[in-house]
């Protein structure tokens, strides 16, 4: 059975993907701040609403970029830096491995970067940096108290976001490199000691002939991770 919302809704879920190379089109404050009151409508226990974003345009932004540019290319600086939460397994095993390399060959192939070439690899790397060139950053963060029920509450908070983005005809990429450098950014932004970065994000209008933004990754099909007990 279907409604009439159901099209629309799937089409936004479906379309969406991490953007990699964004216009130089501003973001109306207006519409960033529609994006964020909808997402804040995702479910958390007890209604505890445990995220805290902040909204980097402008100057800001970009004095930003340029710390966190500097430390990157820098290896003594980047070495002194540590993300603050386990990210991704300390041990990778298949099919988790063979889908994070499968990706980045993907990618690396869009732009015609070659295995080995850890000059353009890391040039790519650092754009995570610039936001990709979108108007907007954000920067989210949970207070420290929170545990793992209020984590799993944020992630579906930040897919809110992006959905709500999309529906607006914006792209958003989500980014995990940013954590590497909390305490550049919660130095540059004025952020509470008792606040966890939980990642960055990108926000704006894609760039249509950008290579790297024709890449659509590939989901497991149901048989793979669906077990149904009747």
């Amino acid at each position: 059975m279907t409604n009439a919302f159901q099209p629309a809704v799937d089409e936004v879920i479906q379309s969406r993907y991490s953007c990699r190379a964004f216009l130089p089109r501003p973001v109306p404050r207006t519409t960033i701040e529609e994006i964020l009151a909808v997402a804040s409508r995702a479910p958390s226990g007890t209604n505890i609403q445990p995220w805290r974003a902040w909204v980097l345009t402008g100057e800001t932004k970009a004095a930003l970029t340029e710390r966190l540019l500097a430390a990157f290319d820098d290896p003594e600086e980047a070495a002194t830096h540590a993300d603050p939460y386990q990210y991704y397994p300390k041990q990778w095993i298949s099919p988790y491995i063979d889908r994070r390399r499968k990706v980045g060959l993907q990618l690396y192939g869009l732009l015609g970067i070659q295995k080995g070439d850890a000059k353009r690899m890391h040039e790519q790397f650092a754009r995570n940096y610039k936001f990709f060139d979108a108007p907007v950053g954000l920067i989210f963060t949970v207070d420290r108290v929170m545990e793992q029920g209020s984590w799993l509450d944020y992630g579906m908070f930040l897919q809110n976001v992006m959905l709500a983005a999309k529906a607006r005809g914006l792209d958003t990429c989500p980014q995990a490199a940013l954590i590497q450098f909390h305490r550049i950014i919660r130095q540059t932004l004025e952020i509470p000691d008792n606040e966890t970065l939980i990642c960055g994000m990108s926000l704006g209008y894609a760039d249509p002939a950008a290579p790297e933004n024709t890449l659509r990754t590939e989901r497991a099909p149901l048989s793979e991770w669906v077990s149904f007990r009747d």
